[in-house]
């Protein structure tokens, strides 16, 4: 929205579908330019437009005609005329269009049984379809017989074609144009297209009709099958047709001339898409080319025209590729006498019926539509396929959601109408466009208005639109004063030679600030001086992400202080385990502790690493008011009076953890060595608590008798210990000296024998 850089509220809300403009008088700050009004909605809120000041005009849709589509079956009592038959629903609206903002519409589309319908016949009567005439002879009456199935109101017609009526398609002797058959053929002169019989429900009339016609020839294969169709498409006066459903059967067994060709005939005039029958004969096949595919294409669905056709094998694959650039036409099998042409027209009629195609009317420059069809058994599509639903029988309906968009607004600014059809069907929905380029506020504008410079422009939607040859903010400029060197003065700060401290441009004597590619980043005052992204930032934030930047200046939302809003004020982080700020032995600055006592630390000052614990602190305390002994038996009344002390029972007594307080459980030794237990604690309004247990443990005196007897006991098993001991060494050492006296004994006893 910003980069639109509107000048006014139409150009604003051109500029895209959320973008608003703020039409209070005092939005602007000082150097923003009239443009700044205009911005997406959520940004002119948070810089302060009041939901009721900004414009914002919306799309709309609105439904004019809205008739039910038909209800009716074949053979019913009420016999309603075609045009009171419904196939679509609704059948005409208006939308309201803002740029870049679709307007979606729902289409209901509902085959209505029995129908009515006109059938033309259209026959090649070149020689090669001698045989296929006879067998069409008879085809009124029959063909009325199979129809009666479908529908009680049918209506048949019967046309023929040759060729152009110059060389080289026929031979233009005179014998040849009276007779162009060979031999003793009686044939007819040839033509270019005749038709035979208008549009008629009498069935016997075609048969009549018919069974008059001869066959006729020409020279070359192709035959002029197109001037013919042209005809019978644009003639609709004197073929007859009616506003139902349309059918040209197109009978040959031969290919076609197209545009381009007639020029072999010396004929280079475009056809001109006119009818041009008199007597039933066409008479201008000498003068106007042969139409082109696309020419035949858009007759073909101006007239709600479906066409089948009825063509032999050897031509089925030429005639295909023609139904794919023909939307709504169908290829039928000729059998080589036109034999099972019934047959044909009735299948290829249930083919085209069975599919709905819609289109449109040529759209507006800058208009554009999609489409998304809702079919039978759940089938969706969207963009070309959405424009169709196959497989529909009598009675069933489907249902089209339709978007429409403006991309741009008329240049004139004037309404436009589309139209919506299903191809071969004379129904159409009628939309009427309505162009939303102009805010409401502009038709209570103030021309000349004494706020724009005396007169110089418009004051419409809190703004100045200026006349032409004016320019400023107020108008108050003429277009050849805007580069004078003297409204360059008005531009430059004391003291300074910068143009609008270089971030803007000089117009009419005042600064127009520029803009940045972050449309957040705005540049204002008087000189542009100030901006609100140049302040100092924390944590890779603008003001910490705590504050507004204005002005190179941070303004702090409450609770936060400092050159970059990084400072808060609030105290929680500071509070101490005993729930006093920073322990009792800080201040709390910007969230965070500093503690004034130096053997103090921590983030809440209750780290100390060279105190006493709670408990050995208070020792001496606990000990005196207690027990009334101790090193401060003497001083207790003025050292330890700081806390409140409450005697219990025993241990089990003494308060548990779990409490509110902060809580330290005690155990030490008193001057007589005995074990003390106590409990110290601060509440909320840091009232020191002690409960103590008022009976010590003290140690109980040795037992001399058990003693003595232990160490008796001791030492008389220490000394049999020694004397088994002793007696043991003595049994071994004997042991030893009896085995040496027997070794030595032994040895005596061989020295006497020797």
């Amino acid at each position: 929205c910003i980069k639109a850089n509107a000048k006014s509220c139409g150009e604003c809300i051109q500029a895209g579908p959320n973008c608003g403009w703020c039409k209070k008088t005092d939005f602007l700050q000082e150097g923003e330019p009239t443009s700044a009004r205009c911005d997406d909605l959520a940004a002119l809120k948070s810089k302060g437009c009041p939901a009721e000041d900004i414009e914002n005009p919306r799309g709309s849709t609105q439904v004019l005609e809205d008739r039910e589509v038909t209800n009716r079956k074949i053979g019913a009592a009420e016999k309603l005329k075609p045009e009171a038959i419904t196939q679509i629903q609704p059948q005409k609206l208006v939308l309201k269009l803002r740029v870049g903002e679709p307007q979606t519409i729902s289409l209901k589309f509902k085959r209505a049984e029995d129908y009515p319908i006109d059938l033309y016949y259209l026959m090649d009567l070149s020689y090669s379809m001698k045989d296929d005439l006879e067998n069409v002879k008879s085809l009124g009456t029959a063909l009325m017989l199979e129809m009666e199935k479908i529908t009680s109101d049918f209506r048949i017609g019967f046309g023929s074609f040759v060729e152009k009526t110059v060389m080289p398609y026929i031979s233009t002797t005179p014998a040849k144009l009276r007779n162009p058959c060979t031999g003793d053929q009686n044939c007819t002169s040839p033509f270019s297209y005749k038709n035979v019989l208008s549009l008629t429900s009498e069935g016997n009339k075609f048969n009549e009709l018919v069974g008059k016609q001869h066959i006729s020839g020409n020279l070359d294969s192709p035959e002029g099958g197109f001037d013919a169709i042209m005809q019978v498409a644009v003639c609709g006066e004197q073929i007859g047709w009616r506003n139902v459903t349309r059918l040209l059967v197109f009978s040959t067994d031969a290919g076609f001339h197209f545009a381009g060709d007639g020029k072999l005939g010396g004929i280079v005039l475009p056809n001109d898409g006119k009818c041009h029958l008199e007597n039933n004969m066409y008479t201008m096949s000498h003068y106007y080319d042969y139409p082109s595919i696309a020419h035949l294409v858009q007759k073909l669905s101006e007239n709600n025209i479906q066409t089948i056709f009825a063509v032999t094998e050897e031509f089925q694959a030429v005639y295909k590729e023609l139904k794919n650039l023909i939307p709504k036409s169908a290829v039928g099998t000729l059998s080589s006498n036109s034999s099972n042409v019934i047959q044909l027209i009735i299948d290829a009629y249930n083919s085209l019926s069975s599919e709905v195609i819609l289109e449109n009317s040529k759209l507006p420059k800058g208009v554009t539509i999609s489409y998304k069809s809702f079919c039978k058994n759940g089938v969706n599509d969207t963009q070309e396929d959405g424009r169709k639903c196959s497989n529909i029988s009598i009675g069933d309906e489907v249902r089209f959601e339709i978007n429409v968009t403006a991309n741009e607004c008329p240049k004139k600014g004037q309404n436009e109408t589309i139209k919506i059809k299903p191809l071969g069907f004379t129904e159409e929905v009628e939309i009427n466009l309505q162009f939303v380029c102009e805010c409401q506020c502009q038709s209570t504008g103030e021309p000349n208005s004494p706020a724009c410079h005396d007169g110089n422009g418009t004051f419409e939607c809190g703004a100045c639109r200026c006349n032409e040859g004016r320019i400023g903010r107020l108008c108050e400029c003429s277009t050849d004063e805007v580069n004078s060197e003297d409204m360059d003065a008005y531009c430059r700060r004391e003291n300074s030679t910068e143009i609008c401290s270089n971030n803007g441009e000089c117009i009419c004597g005042q600064c127009v600030c520029k803009k940045r590619e972050n449309t957040n980043e705005v540049y204002s005052g008087k000189y542009c001086e100030c901006d609100n992204f140049n302040c100092d930032r924390s944590n890779g934030l603008i003001c910490g992400g705590n504050g507004i930047c204005k002005c190179r200046v941070c303004e702090c939302f409450p609770n936060f202080t400092g050159s970059a809003c990084d400072c808060s004020l609030d105290t929680l982080p500071c509070m101490a385990s005993n729930g006093q700020i920073c322990n009792g032995r800080g201040t709390c600055e910007c969230g965070t502790c500093n503690c004034t006592d130096p053997k103090f630390q921590g983030p809440t000052c209750e780290m100390c690493q060279t105190c006493l614990g709670v408990c050995a602190e208070h020792k001496d305390c606990v000990q005196c008011r207690a027990f009334d002994k101790g090193e401060k038996k003497e001083t207790c009344s003025q050292e330890c009076m700081h806390f409140n002390m409450t005697r219990v029972e025993s241990r089990d007594k003494l308060p548990q953890p779990g409490q509110p307080d902060p809580l330290s459980h005690c155990k030490e030794k008193d001057v007589d060595d005995c074990w003390f237990y106590f409990t110290y604690s601060v509440n909320s309004n840091g009232e020191a608590n002690v409960h103590v247990v008022e009976t010590p443990e003290c140690p109980s005196g040795p037992d001399i008798i058990p003693i003595v007897a232990g160490v008796v006991a001791g030492i008389v098993l220490i000394g049999l210990a020694l004397l088994l001991i002793w007696k043991l060494l003595m049994i071994i050492h004997d042991r030893r000296e009896f085995a040496k006296f027997e070794k030595e004994k032994m040895n005596a006893k061989w020295d006497t024998v020797s």
